[in-house]
């Protein structure tokens, strides 16, 4: 049975009069759910001439005719285009997810980036909510961001759903296709780091190793080996591991357990593995005992966490690289309580590792020392930036630091060179 073409409508607009001697635009047309007439109603005070009337109702006119099912008049304030970019993206059912559920889909966002989205929706809505989409103007945005007491990155993170959101606005036609207004807008300071990442030595690598019980250790050293992002360590199945051909697939992430395809398509990729980091693996399989994860959680069955891994266990390793001034603890040995059983770590030797700049040890730390020590072995950038996985190369540049032995020995030939003792 052929399915009946839709018939393309303009509607009917005529001025019919009101209550207290006032009228009204009437505006006629036939819904394409019931195939009934109905009517809208505008404001002939907020829309005196017909053409502002009819302009107003373009976007109405081309949701009827699309045969999407029509709810209002379309975005008329920025709060208006939130809510239809809530709507068109998903978010609210994504961020529904439940952990333990599965959002692999390429069509929509993932769980993290719909998260952040409605975030950022909310100081967004807070300052713009009421304000008519074409009175946002560029030099007002500026100064309001520069006044929020956020990060930069966070400012920088709002600039950049606000100049999606105007070319979504562009895109709808809500309003007329031009130059983007967000791109007049400048935010300094985005890719600074608020505080410097840590990047370990090979000795402070096995110190931390040290400290930590099983299976955080291999999640480490799989961190470590690989460069992964953590969410992406923990949701490795066994089946991307392919032993035959020494190589895996990097292909999903898990955040706050729900699992979802990685950050980019730069970040799916298959990365070579190495044959003694395979053996490990096959040490971990034995150990799996059938499981269809490499980590699996003993209390869920299902993934584990990452935060209470890092608040638990790297944290307080990465404060244990320096000696204790209270107990004298030795770096890389934990404090005791007083009855010398319950691992502690006292105040003083937290501060001295803050100040020694060793208090931020985290999952991304060893990613950070993973790109550090391929800069070591002299690998080409571009190397770095494929098994970085990371789409643009300046990216890569940014990660890590030169390990201070690598900088010593590479300055020491100038300075040979320079003061003629070659």
């Amino acid at each position: 049975m052929k399915r009946a073409r839709q018939r393309i409508q303009n509607g009917s607009l005529r001025e019919v009069p009101r209550a207290n001697n006032k009228t009204a635009w009437e505006f006629r047309f036939t819904n394409p759910t019931t195939g009934h007439k109905d009517s809208m109603y505008l404001s002939t005070e907020e829309y005196p001439t017909r053409s502002a009337a009819l302009e107003r109702l373009d976007f109405f006119v081309r949701q009827l005719n699309s045969g999407h099912p029509v709810t209002s008049l379309g975005p008329k304030t920025f709060g208006d285009l939130l809510d239809l970019f809530i709507k068109s993206e998903r978010l609210l059912e994504i961020k529904k997810l439940r952990p333990g559920q599965s959002n692999m889909s390429k069509e929509d966002l993932s769980f993290t980036t719909a998260g952040s989205y409605l975030s950022l929706i909310k100081h967004i809505r807070k300052k713009w909510g009421k304000t008519k989409i074409g009175k946002v103007r560029p030099h007002l945005a500026e100064e309001w961001l520069k006044s929020l007491k956020l990060a930069p990155k966070t400012k920088g993170n709002i600039k950049a759903l606000m100049h999606r959101l105007f070319e979504r606005a562009m895109f709808w036609e809500v309003i007329p296709i031009g130059r983007n207004p967000m791109e007049l807008v400048e935010v300094k300071g985005i890719s600074k780091h608020i505080k410097k990442p840590v990047v370990l030595t090979v000795a402070q690598f096995y110190l931390i190793l040290d400290l930590l019980p099983e299976p955080y250790r291999t999640m480490v050293l799989v961190a470590q080996c690989t460069g992964l992002r953590v969410e992406e360590v923990l949701a490795l199945p066994w089946e991307n591991i392919h032993f035959d051909t020494l190589s895996m697939l990097v292909d999903r992430a898990v955040v706050h357990g729900r699992l979802q395809r990685v950050k980019t398509e730069y970040s799916e990729d298959e990365l070579p593995l190495d044959p003694d980091f395979a053996t490990v693996l096959l040490q971990l399989k034995e150990r799996s005992k059938g499981s269809e994860l490499l980590f699996t959680s003993p209390v869920t069955g299902r993934h584990f966490h990452a935060s209470p891994a890092q608040q638990d266990y790297l944290r307080p390793a990465g404060w244990c690289l320096v000696e204790c001034p209270r107990c004298g603890a030795a770096i890389g040995k934990r404090c005791l309580d007083a009855d010398g059983e319950t691992p502690v770590v006292h105040e003083e030797r937290r501060a001295l590792a803050k100040r020694n700049k060793l208090d931020n040890v985290g999952w991304h730390t060893f990613r950070h020392t993973y790109r550090s020590w391929l800069d070591d072995t002299g690998a080409p950038i571009g190397v770095q930036q494929k098994l970085m996985r990371h789409a643009d190369i300046s990216t890569t540049a940014k990660y890590g630091d030169a390990l201070m032995e690598s900088k010593r020995k590479h300055n020491s030939i100038v300075v040979r060179r320079a003061l003629g003792n070659e």
